[in-house]
């Protein structure tokens, strides 16, 4: 518990205990040097001494080992998806509009049982004025034998705008799912037209906004049965008067990093609120976000955000990542509105009493418990924060003692989840990273433009141990990272990662790990009064003397959708065991799985109504249900 959920005080109130706090923190930390020019535009501990490999190479870019375990393969050239390029301003990214990058929607949207890949691209400055053609997104079909498809001009979803979040939920109940894309100007929603094509219906919809949106979570917080979107916005944005030092529009304090000029924000700058939209049922939205209280008053810099249920009361909670100031976490009444605990729970701040800069978002249960813990990647020069749910809403950031504190301090950390790559039932955390300012390749800084991932293996009992990365493997793939999904790519049971990059290829790390363990994954299909895709729904496995917990949730990582099917690792069970499923509308379920390995696909009220079996449809589908 931190010193203000002791005192039950808030920060703003408080700067002498905060003082307290950093000096009692930083005792017991390696402390950080000042740093060489003052503040910066983005939060962090201070200045770290550089951590560089026996080669003498930056340890981001570095730190290969010969042999291990190798759980990653870089697939995507063999994938095909290596000729897409993602593109956002120029290579010098002098301003902040150039270096947030995008995120990547995993999405099934053609109902074939495969997961397909959505990747938001960016723009650039000549071709939102109409000087050159718009790069473009792109929608790859999953052709079922480990290679994709590019579909989007068929499809309809280039989206020719400058792109960052995605969020994948079928909004109008209608079984397909749809795509939207948050972007700098106006959004975009994909309906899904059943037939492989979608139409924009943003506007109609009502969700468009106009300057700067950036992550996206689709939920539905007023048990109405139809899915609700989220909005965050990050900065607001005016390209007639970009933010740059020179003109004397910011602080050269808020444009630098160690004394040198980089570009400038997100501090200093003016933040762009949230938006909460109401599904009226009728395939428009309502803006609700003053009356349920979720408005941003502050208009704080918003990335990541995601609909969760962090107390168990089966009510979804909402969760925000802002970048440099302190997150949000609003619980859910029930009455339509939320309160906010960003404080009191202890998520707005981390172990030091500080704001970080707060980019990548992930939930799940670590420990086993039935708690759902929060992930948080940031920015180099700091800790990434790990936030041990202490139930009923309260949470103590603990990435210290759990062995996650000082391998990323280097790292610029984007995308981030919860996975169990090696099916023992216990999941791990992977961390995508990628620096912010092309500046520090020429710099001694011990850090780099283009990084590799970081991968920690949970060792049950509340601690990860770092996986080095393996010469050649996927580990080593050096990019600079933003959104990331993760999810079971190839139906085999294996939770693989897709990573949409600033200026580049994408990379398909496809999970190689040799681990024979068994597995299940449930694709879950909600009744009348539970959105249909089950977004909000909660399944409780109890298998191979655990009880394992798995929520269906859109949004995510970062602002990128992951695989929405629940998965589960079974180490050497052969009973695949019993699903506790709790459905978005309250009623709950006991389905016994029949076999391990399997894909289920379950129905609310139903039982399994389908099954796939090595990839491919069993030849009969069991219906045991008690």
């Amino acid at each position: 518990m931190t010193f203000f959920q002791r005192h039950g005080m808030r920060a703003a109130c408080c700067t002498a205990i905060l003082a307290h706090c950093l000096v009692s923190a930083l005792a017991q930390k390696p402390e950080p040097e000042k740093p060489a020019g003052g503040m910066s535009g983005i939060s962090s501990a201070g200045t770290f001494a550089p951590v560089y490999d026996a080669e003498k190479r930056p340890i981001t870019a570095g730190g290969f080992v010969d042999k291990g375990t190798v759980v990653f393969e870089d697939a995507t050239r063999a994938a095909g998806l290596s000729h897409w390029q993602h593109v956002m301003g120029t290579a010098q990214k002098r301003y902040i509009l150039e270096t947030d990058g995008s995120g990547v929607g995993l999405i099934d949207y053609d109902n074939d049982g495969w997961l397909d890949i959505y990747l938001v691209n960016g723009s650039t400055f000549d071709a939102l004025t109409g000087k050159s053609t718009p790069p473009h997104a792109a929608l790859f079909h999953n052709n079922h034998d480990g290679t994709f498809t590019d579909v989007t001009a068929k499809a309809g979803v280039q989206n020719d705008r400058w792109g960052f979040g995605v969020a994948i939920g079928d909004y109008d109940n209608d079984g397909w799912p749809d795509i939207f894309v948050c972007n700098y100007g106006k959004n975009r929603l994909y309906h899904n037209n059943h037939d492989g094509t979608f139409t924009d219906v943003a506007e109609k919809a009502g969700v468009t906004l106009g300057n700067w949106s950036d992550g996206a979570t689709w939920g539905d917080y007023d048990g109405d049965g139809r899915l609700d979107l989220f909005v965050s916005g990050y900065v607001h944005y005016d390209l007639n008067h970009q933010p740059d030092s020179d003109k004397g529009g910011v602080p050269f304090a808020y444009c630098q990093l160690h004394g040198f000029r980089v570009m400038c924000g997100p501090r200093g700058l003016p933040g762009e609120p949230d938006h909460l939209f109401h599904n009226n049922g009728d395939g428009t939205f309502t803006d609700v976000s003053r009356k349920a209280g979720v408005s941003d008053p502050g208009n704080y810099y918003g990335f990541t955000a995601i609909f969760a249920d962090v107390n168990n009361d089966g009510r979804p909670d909402l969760l925000v990542a802002n970048d440099s100031v302190p997150n949000y976490l609003y619980i859910n009444k029930g009455d339509g509105t939320f309160e906010d605990a960003s404080y009191d729970s202890g998520f707005a701040l981390n172990n030091e009493g500080r704001e970080i800069a707060s980019m990548g978002l992930a939930v799940g249960d670590y420990r086993n418990n039935g708690l759902l813990d929060l992930l948080v990647t940031d920015f180099s020069d700091d800790y990434k924060a790990l936030y041990r749910n202490d139930g009923d809403a309260s949470f103590t950031e603990v990435a210290g003692e759990s062995g996650l504190a000082q391998v990323p301090v280097p790292f610029v950390g984007w995308g981030d989840g919860f996975l169990d790559y090696d099916n023992d039932g216990w999941k791990d955390v992977m961390m995508i990273n990628g620096h912010v300012y092309p500046q520090v390749d020429q710099h001694q800084w011990g850090t780099s433009f283009a990084e590799r991932a970081l991968l920690f293996r949970n060792t049950h009992d509340g601690k990860f141990a770092y996986v080095p990365p393996v010469k050649g493997s996927g580990l080593a793939t050096l990019t600079s990272g933003r959104g990331a999904a993760f999810g079971d790519l190839f139906n085999n049971g294996k939770i693989d990662v897709v990573i949409n990059p600033i200026d580049g290829p994408p990379v398909l790390l496809k999970n190689v790990n040799q681990d024979k363990h068994h597995w299940v994954e449930l694709k879950l299909v909600g009744g009348p009064k539970s959105p249909r895709d089950a977004i909000g729904a909660t399944v409780y496995l109890t298998a191979n003397g655990m009880r394992q917990r798995e929520d269906v949730i859109s949004g995510g990582s970062y602002i990128s959708s992951n695989d929405q099917r629940p998965h589960f690792g079974l180490g050497d069970a052969t009973d695949a065991g019993t699903a506790e499923i709790h459905w978005p509308d309250g009623k709950r379920e006991t389905v016994k799985l029949p076999a391990v390995d399997r894909i289920f696909t379950i129905e609310e009220a139903k039982g399994i109504t389908g099954i796939l079996c090595g990839a491919r449809p069993c030849a009969a589908a069991h219906n045991r249900k008690r």
